[in-house]
């Protein structure tokens, strides 16, 4: 009985063990795969210092005109949280829109592309002779909720007293109801995080399947490119339907709809979209050089930097300039310092060049510098194609990377489905799927094998010491063991 009970637990030891030794090796190339790419997401510069070329320059103030706050956390913010609702709100030409940040220096919007905030919130505020801004815009920061915010916290609430009307754009809901400012509102926040977001603000009445949730002196929008809707509405109301409706045609954006919410389907997370994880964790990811140019489009950097990075997870970016690491300005003024010289950089795997002006105007220049240094790259030039800016960004993502990336990206960006049809490219990337399942067996098989070797190695020591003992020491043994004759 004490033989078969050693020999049940002997079996579920080993069967722990070996089981241990298949899960262990994915669940370690996983979650280093995946720290080892989100860290790289808001990674600040090296350098963070403000260019001596840009330091002392600040944007023209018109006093006539009200004015837009774009709020950025020190630590960053989110791309498609910050570019879109700027470049909508500069395309009216009604209003001062400014980024601010807690200080002025270099700061990350997602995937290496860094921002020189126009003033720092003590500029900001000298700029304005202490008043309000009109509009301020709070988008995705990290770490929302932590310390690291409180600077932006408190100069939020100071704002909402003094009657400024605020726009949270995507999960910058989360920094709005960090600082206690939603309490008892109605909000809207992406559709992936609000499960989340209900547990940890409670008193907030989160919304879902809405492209805005207008609150009063709140607006709340869901992902990413709803902020476009959000932007529209606050234009909407500030201005009047005419002028939201010119801004909508001059970023691109054909779902504006006056007045309401345009319709927007409920999400959930379904099977199709474990493509997250698998590449996260498991599938190599392009390096993308991705050049920055003066006048290029907000939208059109976002829909570059925000495609390929968060939740798609599709390829590592670097914002590169276009023979030198001087700073870039954009279409309506934003301030980007490269992190390198496209053209003196390695390890790049593709090259893309953001902006319809400078696909029509420097794409010979550049594609001769291009090939001196990358021959085997061919320039891709995404906005050569007209359409809003995002649409071949997603449809190169689907024919690059695959489709299913593309389709997840789409959603995750509240971009409409009916603006993906017909996405060609490759299907599911079973290889990427099934290594965890190698992994695995290559665990077990290690620990299996090393088993055998270690019984056979035991046998064997068993064997030579037989060998070398002999007959005589079995007969000692014997006579050891034999009881000695009645009478002696």
């Amino acid at each position: 009985m004490l033989v078969r009970r050693n020999r049940i637990l002997g079996a579920l030891v080993w069967g722990v063990a070996v089981a241990l030794a298949a899960v262990t090796p994915p669940v370690v190339v996983g979650v280093a795969s995946a720290t080892s790419y989100v860290d790289t997401l808001y990674a600040p510069a090296s350098d963070t210092t403000v260019p001596e070329s840009v330091r002392t320059a600040a944007p023209r103030y018109d006093p006539a005109k009200r004015t837009v706050a774009i709020l950025i956390g020190n630590h960053g913010a989110n791309g498609g949280d910050v570019l879109p609702p700027y470049e909508t709100f500069t395309a009216t030409g009604a209003f001062n829109v400014y980024t601010v940040s807690p200080d002025r220096r270099r700061v990350p919007l997602l995937g290496g592309l860094d921002l020189v905030p126009d003033f720092s919130l003590a500029e900001l505020d000298e700029r304005l002779a202490g008043r309000t801004p009109d509009i301020v815009v709070v988008p995705q920061m990290p770490p929302a909720g932590s310390s690291m915010t409180v600077p932006v916290e408190d100069w939020l609430r100071r704002q909402a007293r003094g009657g400024a009307l605020v726009l949270g754009v995507c999960a910058g809901a989360e920094v709005l109801a960090s600082a206690g400012l939603l309490d008892g509102r109605n909000a809207a926040s992406h559709w992936f995080k609000l499960r989340s977001l209900e547990k940890a603000y409670p008193d907030v009445k989160w919304q879902r399947a809405t492209r805005y949730v207008d609150d009063g002196d709140i607006v709340t929008t869901g992902g990413v490119l709803a902020g476009i809707d959000g932007s529209l509405r606050v234009i909407e109301r500030v201005l009047d339907s005419r002028a939201a409706a010119a801004a909508a045609d001059a970023v691109g954006w054909r779902h504006y709809s006056p007045g309401r919410p345009a319709p927007l389907p409920r999400s959930t997370f379904g099977l199709p979209d474990t493509i997250a994880g698998v590449n996260l964790t498991f599938r190599p990811r392009p390096t993308l050089g991705v050049v920055l140019t003066n006048g290029v489009g907000e939208i059109e950097l976002a829909s570059v930097f925000a495609a390929y990075t968060e939740a798609a997870y599709a390829a590592r970016t670097r914002a590169l300039g276009a023979g030198s690491t001087a700073a870039v300005l954009s279409r309506h003024g934003m301030v980007f310092v490269p992190r390198g010289d496209a053209f003196a950089t390695r390890g790049l795997d593709r090259l893309v060049v953001p902006g319809a002006a400078t696909a029509q105007n420097q794409r010979a220049a550049l594609d001769t510098m291009a090939a001196r240094t990358w021959p085997s790259i061919v320039v891709e030039y995404p906005h050569a194609e007209p359409g809003f800016a995002f649409d071949p960004v997603l449809r190169g993502m689907a024919r690059t990377i695959d489709v299913p990336t593309a389709r997840w990206r789409a959603k995750t960006l509240e971009y409409p489905a009916s603006d993906l049809s017909g996405l060609q490219g490759p299907g599911w990337p079973w290889v990427a799927t099934l290594l965890p399942l190698l992994y695995a067996l290559g665990g077990a098989t290690a620990l299996i094998a090393a088993r055998r070797s270690v019984v056979a190695g035991l046998r064997r020591r068993r064997a030579r010491r037989s060998r070398r003992d002999g007959p005589a020491a079995r007969v000692d043994t014997l006579d050891a063991r034999a009881p000695e004759p009645a009478g002696l």
